[in-house]
């Protein structure tokens, strides 16, 4: 597919030139602005894209794609225990994906919760993945777990860049390192070991809410 055309490849330096500029600046960047990233006319960019709206959906799926590789790759990691550290030094890797996600999250509207929402169904995937893969344990209620992780660790992150705000927001490598040298103890920690130290309070929850949904996939069947 790569060597089809030079076009294909002219289209996907648009792309990621637009993915990191709709980081650093928001969805309001211009296209005169993206196409100066890619070296490339603003008309160039309109005859591959159409408009500033389908550039923005190829972007979120760019990135969405992304996403659901690192998460993937890095459960297979682990499950075959070769550890993931060694994607905390390619920080400034990651961090346009990170920032991408932040303007979609503080942009809202539609488009902004549609790419949440995806987020939380590619989440019950990945999540999916891990635990048929033996890394991640079973959850009463799947896609109820992969949501409350993907929007809570998304509001830890906008909350410490609101109470410590980088010196430069451009700057998304140093926004990635912060969160990682703040976060990732107490993330990895109450993940790894959990918090309470008995399953009583769930157990008590448990008798007075109705019997959450099962995956049809592991459902038995009925006589």
């Amino acid at each position: 597919m790569r060597s089809a055309s030079a076009d294909q490849s002219t289209r996907e330096r648009i792309r990621d030139a637009a993915v990191l500029r709709f980081a650093r600046d928001g969805f309001g960047a211009s296209v005169r602005t993206i196409a100066t990233d890619a070296g490339v006319s603003p008309a160039l960019v309109m005859h591959h894209f159409g408009s500033k709206d389908a550039l923005h959906a190829e972007c979120d799926e760019r990135v969405l794609t992304e996403i659901r590789a690192v998460k993937n790759e890095s459960i297979d990691d682990l499950a075959s225990g070769k550890g993931i550290l060694h994607r905390f030094a390619a920080a400034d890797e990651y961090a346009p994906m990170l920032g991408y996600v932040l303007r979609s999250v503080q942009d809202g509207g539609p488009v902004g919760r549609s790419f949440i929402e995806q987020m939380v169904e590619d989440a019950v995937g990945y999540t999916k993945h891990g635990v048929e893969a033996g890394l991640i344990k079973p959850s009463l209620d799947e896609p109820a777990r992969a949501r409350y992780l993907t929007l809570s660790a998304l509001g830890v992150l906008i909350l410490e860049i609101t109470l410590n705000p980088p010196e430069d927001p451009a700057d998304l490598g140093s926004i990635v390192r912060d969160f990682i040298t703040t976060s990732y103890l107490p993330m990895i920690e109450l993940y790894s070991q959990g918090f309470f130290t008995t399953r009583r309070m769930l157990d008590d929850y448990l008798l007075y809410v109705p019997d959450p949904p099962q995956d049809p996939a592991t459902e038995p069947p009925s006589e």
